[in-house]
Order: C-alpha cells, then structure tokens, then sequence
C-alpha cells in the first residue's frame, strides 16, 4: 500500500504478489470501485507468480480528487507513469467497465505496454439508455446520502439474481458507502462526467492490437451485451463470452468463473 503522486495528484495503490515476478497484471477499478474490490479474482494470479498492480484512479476513493471533468488519456497517462515508476515495460490489463474502457484507451495509446487486455462489462459507444442512467446517478449523489445513493443505483448494476441472495451484503455495502470520506459522491460526479463526454471511441477500436478477452454478464442492463458486441467485432483479435444469470457487476457476481475464464487468456499469452 503506497502513493504516487502524478502532475501533483496522488494515487493509491497496491503491490500484491511477486514484487520481482516475470509477468505483471494490473486491474482496473469500475468507476465506483477502489483496489479492494477484486479481492475476490487477483489471488490466482498471485498463486500463478504475477506481480499484481491495483490502484485507485484519481476521483475514486483513496486517491486525490481533483477538478474535473478529466479524460482516458490523463487516466492512462497516469498509468502509465505509475507503470514506469514500478518499472514495469509490459504487462496485461484487466478492466471493469470504466476500467475497462480505460484499459482499451491504454492499449490504443501505448501498445508497446500491453500483452493483453481482459474487458469486463464495458463499452466504447453510449445510447440514450446509459445516458440515463448515468444522470441518474449525478442525481442521487447530489442527495449526499451515500447510502440512499448506493439503493438507488443497485438495480442498474446487480443482476436480480444476485440481488435476491446477497440483500444482507448489499446492505452492509451501502452502509460502507454511507460511511466514506467526504468527497467520494463529489468524485463520483467528476467521473460520470468524464465516461459521458470521453468513452467514444469505436472508431478506434481497430488500433487494438494485443490479444483480447471480452466479458459480459447477460443481464447486465446498465451496459448490456449490445456494447461488448460491438467490441468483439471490431477490435482485431477478440475473444467473447458471456456469463449467465450475471448482471453489470460480474466481478462480484461470477468471480469464480472469471477467475478461469482470465487467468486461462492471460496464460496462453504469457
């Protein structure tokens, strides 16, 4: 557990795994996410000998909360300089929706870093739908309840399944949310509006060259299967799957299941 500070914002993040391992991975925070939240799907990578690199983009909770909005390339640019302090020259992504979109706009900025990306859950197009919702969200974190704000956006984000037989962690979520630092729903707005105005960028996509992963749950109705479609057709060499009964937040939702599906990619490409 560290800073960096870059451009004079400090990042959080984390080493977990062999500090001196021949491969690194570093995972890529969804936007209301922070490092802890892929407790559930680094440990295999640490048992496989990765050195595993997480770290809270600047507007998320841990990290500094500048004006906004930012743009991808300030989040890569950031990255990447944190990538270099560590000294690493290549290494595989693997992103959550915004880091998911952040880790595309990585590979197209800096292709000499990746050897792969694993998409989760995400999009490089909006439709009046995502729209919505992501004003929706700006709307419950002008509430300043982050307990009202985290009930308000579940159901756009958990598949019903799971919401059905985790109410009592969801529960415990929202009163964690409830209890954050000042300034983390502020953070949170300076996001949204980052991912509105900045995650186009289908055009693009062909630039990808690294082998890719992409993952979507089926029931994930904030950014459905449409999206990762669309990613899968035009990025050069994608693979695709789905996850059944999974909704937006498949790395809580099916971490088992992406723990095979990803460690499986990652090491045909090592």
């Amino acid at each position: 557990m560290a800073e960096f500070m870059v451009n004079g914002t400090k990042l959080y993040y984390e080493i977990h795994g062999d500090p001196d391992g021949k491969e690194t991975i570093a995972f890529l925070n969804g936007v209301m996410a922070s490092t802890n939240s892929w407790e559930l799907l680094y440990p295999i990578f640490e048992r496989l000998g990765f050195r595993v690199v997480l770290h809270d983009f600047k507007g998320q909770l841990k990290s500094d909360k500048p004006a906004g909005p930012y743009t991808f390339a300030q989040h890569c640019a950031e990255a990447k300089a944190l990538f270099e302090h560590l000294g690493v020259e290549k290494l595989h992504l693997v992103g959550t929706s915004y880091g998911g979109e952040v880790s595309m706009k990585f590979a197209i900025l800096y292709p000499e870093m990746v050897k792969t990306i694993s998409i989760i859950d995400s999009v490089s197009e909006l439709d009046p739908v995502l729209k919505g919702f992501v004003l929706g969200w700006k709307i419950l974190c002008d509430t300043g309840d982050g307990e009202a704000f985290f009930w308000g956006m579940a159901p756009s984000i958990y598949g019903p399944k799971f919401i059905e037989q985790n109410h009592e962690m969801l529960a415990h979520r929202a009163k964690a949310i409830k209890s954050n630092p000042n300034g983390y729903l502020e953070g949170q707005k300076i996001l949204y509006d980052t991912f509105a105005q900045d995650v186009t960028m289908t055009d693009d996509l062909p630039k990808i060259q690294c082998p890719a992963l992409i993952i979507c749950g089926l029931d994930d109705i904030l950014k459905p299967p449409k999206f990762s479609q669309i990613l899968a057709d035009t990025i050069p060499d994608a693979e695709y799957i789905t996850l059944p009964d999974c909704g937006h937040v498949s790395i809580f939702e099916k971490p088992r299941e992406l723990q095979s599906a990803i460690s499986g990619f990652v090491l045909k490409h090592c």
